[in-house]
Order: C-alpha cells, then sequence, then structure tokens
C-alpha cells in the first residue's frame, strides 16, 4: 500500500491570494521539489518560478511568501 501524496492546491491557492504569487504547474513543481531543503528554498523557488528577483525584493514580500508557504504547507 502507497502512502498518499500530499495534496499542495490549497498552500498555491493561498499563495496567489495572499501574495499574487500565482504559479503555473512547473513553478509549482519546482516549489515542491524545494521543500525538502527547507522553507528558504522554497521561497527562492517560488520568486524563480514567478520570475521576481529575489535579491531584490522587499524583506517584507520575501517574509509574505515564505509565511503563506509555512502556514498552509499540507500535513502529511
Amino acid at each position: 500500500m502507497s502512502t498518499p501524496q500530499p495534496d499542495y492546491a490549497p498552500m498555491f491557492a493561498a499563495l496567489c491570494k495572499e501574495v499574487g504569487f500565482c504559479l503555473h504547474p512547473k513553478g509549482e513543481a519546482k516549489v515542491i521539489a524545494a521543500l525538502p531543503n527547507g522553507l528558504d528554498a522554497a521561497t527562492r523557488a517560488a520568486f524563480e518560478a514567478e520570475g521576481v528577483d529575489f535579491a531584490s525584493a522587499t524583506g517584507d514580500l520575501r517574509r509574505a511568501v515564505r509565511d503563506s508557504l509555512k502556514a498552509n504547507q499540507p500535513t502529511t
């Protein structure tokens, strides 16, 4: 019996609604792949997927993306 895959759709819906980062499926896959490396890696992946320069983004925007990902991660 295989373990069910987590449902990331609510996390990405919240990221779109709360921060305006509405990622395409390939972008979502990059964020999901980065999650095992931590929230900071997933945050950078979200910026990359959205086409926003992480280095020049405001701290508030970085924090908003990270906080949204953290608050809406699926439970396994």
